[in-house]
């Protein structure tokens, strides 16, 4: 395989604007910098109350474009259809063996969504199978086993174990939200729904109560399961 094709961050999410949601900001960040980053839809959110799926994948386009995102992968899951079932996780283990991302993201499971807790445990399953030498996918890869697997939130708030700083990737993170236009504004014949009542002012609240917490004016928050290994406590004397 091409090392073009290998990701340094890899970020699945169960619908389109999911990742964006959670973590623009520092996808942003990282792409900004120069890092190879992917994102993955699970579904293609074909049970939305707004919107259809050709629409969604022409707004999932315009967004990946504005953060910079090199790949952005599809699958076809069903919507409300994200279960741990031997096909699904075959799926996931395919795409982390092709992209052998460094790092893999996952929305957390604590969500008032069934679709993105379920997505949490079916990535985390793939992890593993993914990094064992006998466990066949679809395309009959070799074994890839990730650095590290962390958590972002999507509808929640909770204790974050780190926050990055994405002040200078704000605008950035609400454009790309913007460029669903079928899910946070209300458009002619559109559904009611939490995301069409000012969702983006209330993630850019929570971003900007993350980045009080260390000192900066937005930052996003992740979960580890793991505790964080810390290199050095202390800076360089002087």
């Amino acid at each position: 395989m091409s090392n073009e094709k290998k990701l340094a961050l890899l970020a699945f999410g169960a619908h389109a604007d999911d990742v964006e949601i959670g973590m623009g900001g520092t996808i942003a960040k990282y792409c900004g910098q120069g890092y190879s980053v992917g994102i993955c839809d699970l579904t293609k959110a074909d049970l939305s109350s707004n919107g259809n799926v050709d629409l969604r994948q022409e707004e999932a386009a315009r967004a990946q474009q504005v953060l910079g995102v090199r790949t952005r992968i599809q699958l076809d899951i069903p919507d409300r259809g994200i279960f741990i079932t031997d096909d699904h996780i075959k799926k996931i283990v395919t795409v982390i063996r092709q992209y052998k991302p460094q790092v893999i993201f996952a929305p957390f499971h604590e969500d008032r969504h069934p679709d993105h807790g379920n997505s949490a445990k079916l990535v985390k399953e793939a992890i593993f199978s993914a990094g064992i030498k006998k466990y066949e996918d679809e395309l009959h890869l070799p074994p890839h086993k990730v650095d590290a697997f962390y958590l972002y939130m999507i509808n929640g708030f909770h204790k974050p174990s780190f926050i990055i700083d994405i002040s200078a990737e704000i605008d950035l993170k609400i454009e790309a939200l913007k460029a669903y236009e079928s899910q946070f504004m209300k458009q002619p014949g559109s559904v009611d729904t939490p995301l069409t009542n000012g969702y983006i002012s209330s993630v850019l609240a929570r971003e900007s109560l993350f980045g009080k917490e260390v000192g900066v004016e937005y930052g996003e928050g992740f979960i580890s399961e793991q505790p964080l290994f810390v290199q050095h406590l202390l800076r360089e004397k002087k």
